[in-house]
């Protein structure tokens, strides 16, 4: 139950693409928070929260080098949700195969029928 608060609170944090796109350059690197700041029409402010929410999350973390506070990509949660993504996606994987086997077994059984169709006298082909 502790996992799933904190896949909800990861999701979350990552519906908003700001938040997303944020992410996505931390994975680059590490970055302060005005550099984080610095593409976006915002004041600091907002992108302080931003990073809140994401701190909170569990996707990143401040540190602190001499005068600088960078902000660090906690990589190990993108595995959590890897395994979440993985285990639905292997589900429907499942599902998939075992409709493709029944729709093969109906298509083999209808070719069955075609096969066994008597032949019309009066037209001499199968009706």
């Amino acid at each position: 139950m502790v996992e799933q608060d904190r896949l909800s609170r990861v999701f979350a944090a990552l519906a908003d693409p700001t938040r997303r796109d944020m992410v996505a350059r931390l994975a680059a690197g590490d970055a302060t928070v005005g550099e984080l700041a610095a593409p976006y029409d915002v004041s600091l402010q907002a992108v302080s929260k931003h990073l809140k929410v994401l701190e909170d999350a569990g996707l990143v973390r401040r540190s602190r080098d001499a005068q600088r506070r960078p902000v660090h990509l906690e990589a190990e949660v993108f595995d959590l949700m890897t395994k979440w993504i993985e285990r639905y996606r292997r589900q429907a994987e499942e599902r998939y195969q075992r409709l493709d086997a029944l729709l093969a077994r109906m298509g083999d059984e209808e070719d069955g029928v075609e096969q066994s169709t008597p032949t019309d006298p009066e037209r001499g082909a199968a009706s």
